[in-house]
């Protein structure tokens, strides 16, 4: 399905098709560079469902073409300029008309068996939702080294798999979606109380293994391989979870370009 044709069906079923199955949450500050990528690779997984995926874009304080970009590809717009991805997120959740509810970061790809993997796994019965299998645009043994001393960060949060989360709008709204308190970490924090929440239903937290998420390793190459261990305070600051200071450093305040 090519942009132009996406473009139209995505305009009639936000506005007519009242039975939209997925909505799409991509949280967006200045992503000009690489938001297209991502919603090409949204349009792709979403051949199967014809009218029944919506992309919601969530503008975070962006100063160059993003919004113009979403506008081509008929995305929904919301705005939320906090400095803060849990109140971003829940944004983009707010305006959502989908059943199922899954979140990507604007410099991540999916794999086109993405969203049919994910209904998959839900219609089991078996999830609560969950993450999905990740693969780095690139590898280093920078990179390599990073995640192995993030393991600490991983244990605190029960192994919970992340990057993109997915699940019903239902079980998203029943744990009050994303923590608005935390800055840093939220997105573990997310999982992990998603796990508990399935746990009271006799449900599992999943992981696509079927399909996976290209992850961006923009930060990497802003900050270089190794930026973790120059700033081990990032990394107590991730463990801690809400470091005022060093979320604005690392994540909301960093320069794209």
């Amino acid at each position: 399905m090519n942009k132009e044709v996406f473009a139209i069906e995505n305009a009639l079923a936000t506005t007519i098709n009242k039975n939209i199955k997925f909505s799409i949450i991509i949280p967006a500050h200045n992503e000009e560079l690489l938001i297209g990528r991502c919603i090409d690779s949204i349009i792709a997984a979403s051949a199967p469902y014809k009218d029944q995926v919506e992309i919601i874009v969530v503008l975070n304080r962006c100063t160059d073409r993003t919004e113009e970009i979403a506008l081509s590809y008929h995305c929904i717009l919301v705005k939320e300029d906090s400095k803060n991805m849990s109140k971003i997120r829940n944004a983009g959740a707010k305006a959502a008309k989908g059943e199922i509810l899954v979140t990507i970061d604007a410099d991540n790809r999916i794999t086109d068996n993405m969203l049919t993997e994910i209904e998959k796994q839900l219609l089991t019965g078996i999830y609560i939702g969950g993450g999905v299998n990740m693969k780095p645009e690139r590898v280093s043994l920078g990179i390599i080294a990073t995640v192995l001393i993030c393991i600490p960060f991983f244990i605190k949060y029960g192994f919970v798999s992340a990057g993109l989360f997915w699940c019903y709008k239902k079980d998203f709204d029943a744990i009050n979606g994303f923590d608005e308190n935390l800055r840093m970490g939220e997105d573990l924090d997310f999982g992990l109380r998603l796990k508990k929440w399935g746990k009271k239903y006799n449900k599992k937290y999943g992981t696509v293994t079927q399909a996976h998420m290209i992850t961006s390793c923009r930060k990497a190459d802003l900050l270089g391989d190794w930026a973790l261990f120059k700033n081990p305070r990032l990394l107590w600051g991730m463990l801690k979870g809400n470091v005022e200071s060093l979320a604005d450093e690392f994540f909301y305040d960093i320069r794209r370009k």
